[in-house]
């Protein structure tokens, strides 16, 4: 299975154990996915449609990318511009986040609809978030879906995670409108029940699973922090216990790294129950490092079935 993931690689300055120090690496929530996916299948070729700039960091984010395991052919390179870059804040494990976005090349990258869609073409899978919608203007949104939605016709499977960040949009209704309007053209959705509770009023995760299978959903994954994880695929329910931490040292990335358990089942035909108890696994694991990307160890990778 060729899986191509869609969205915005950042600079990361992430703290240390030393006061007031920070050290740089790149993430952004597709592509935080796209990295762990690359660890846990090494052999499931995998893309990044985005776009960088044409300066030194943007080469640098190139290279971390290649080195990582991730297929670049796609990433359009945009003269005069760079990348984003945003800044992690710890409090008690829970994080918060500084961006400065101005400049970003990212926010280009459904400009150029024709490589879009050749891009999804060449894939099997298409994996695209809410914040990927975010970044665009609305030309490129509308561009985006409509060549997801022709992908999908054509039999492509489209991956979608809502990660509802409200700071992004211009209005909740805005973001709200634009989040159903790609779970309709979405085959997999992957929400979680906090964000969706306050931006869609669901009063509970099941509330949450049968929104998106209104929207024509087949498989949906309901998220919910360190409670059970409900799912539903091909009109069966069901529901997966996650175990508890001990401690959480920094949740950076615990959904996207969820996410790449799931797109990991997928790429290697895993039950889903099974593909959650990954998922869960790997997200407990990431939540007790620091920073978006956490080295994965032998456990995990010996867990994950191969293709």
């Amino acid at each position: 299975m060729r899986i191509l993931a869609i969205g915005e690689c950042m600079a990361e300055m992430a703290p240390t154990d030393a006061p007031s120090t920070y050290q740089m690496g790149f993430a952004g929530d597709t592509f935080n996915t796209a990295w762990y996916l690359a660890q846990l299948t090494p052999e499931t070729p995998l893309s990044y449609f985005t776009a960088v700039g044409d300066d030194a960091i943007s080469s640098r984010m190139l290279g971390a990318m290649r080195e990582s395991g991730i297929n670049t052919q796609q990433v359009r390179i945009v003269p005069n511009r760079s990348v984003g870059l945003y800044l992690i804040t710890l409090n008690n494990g829970e994080r918060s986040f500084t961006y400065w976005r101005g400049q970003s090349a990212a926010r280009l990258l459904a400009q150029d609809k024709q490589a879009l869609a050749h891009a999804m073409m060449q894939s099997d899978l298409i994996y695209f978030s809410g914040i990927t919608l975010a970044i665009l203007n609305p030309e490129g949104r509308a561009a985006l879906l409509d060549v997801a939605r022709s992908a999908r016709r054509g039999g492509k499977r489209i991956a979608f995670d809502p990660n509802l960040r409200p700071h992004l949009w211009d209005s909740s209704s805005e973001m709200t409108e634009n989040i159903m309007q790609a779970a309709a053209v979405s085959d997999i959705a992957l929400p979680s029940f906090e964000d969706e509770a306050t931006w869609f009023s669901d009063k509970n995760p099941a509330a949450t699973l049968q929104r998106y299978a209104r929207a024509g959903a087949e498989t949906i994954v309901v998220k919910n922090g360190a409670e059970t994880v409900l799912y539903r695929t091909r009109g069966a329910e069901g529901s997966v216990h996650v175990p508890p931490l001990a401690s959480v040292v920094d949740t950076t990335a615990a959904g996207d790294s969820f996410n790449a358990g799931i797109l990991a089942g997928l790429a290697t035909d895993t039950p889903l129950p099974d593909s959650i108890a990954l998922a869960c696994k790997l997200a407990g694991h990431v939540v007790q490092g620091k920073g978006a990307l956490v080295p994965i160890n032998q456990s995990l990778l010996d867990s994950c079935p191969q293709p």
